[in-house]
């Protein structure tokens, strides 16, 4: 009883998980350098995404005021 008991605890933590794999994967396959240099090109899209976006709502909130002044005169 007591070894079945061992055999499904090591089942339930032998499977990684995805994230844990592809990192596991990254670290052998990638130097310091080249981790790094990925990540920041990763936060640069991040940043750019943010900044199209407020650069949308800023279009949005000017062509709502432009309409709004043009219909009051």
């Amino acid at each position: 009883m007591q070894a079945a008991r061992q055999q499904q605890q090591v089942r339930a933590h032998a499977l990684p998980s995805v994230s844990g794999a592809l990192r596991a994967v990254e670290a052998l396959l990638l130097a310091g350098g080249q981790r790094t240099a990925r990540r920041n090109a990763w936060t640069s899209v991040l940043e750019d995404r943010r900044r199209a976006r407020a650069r949308v709502e800023a279009e949005h909130v000017l062509e709502a005021a432009a309409s709004r002044t043009s219909s009051a005169t």
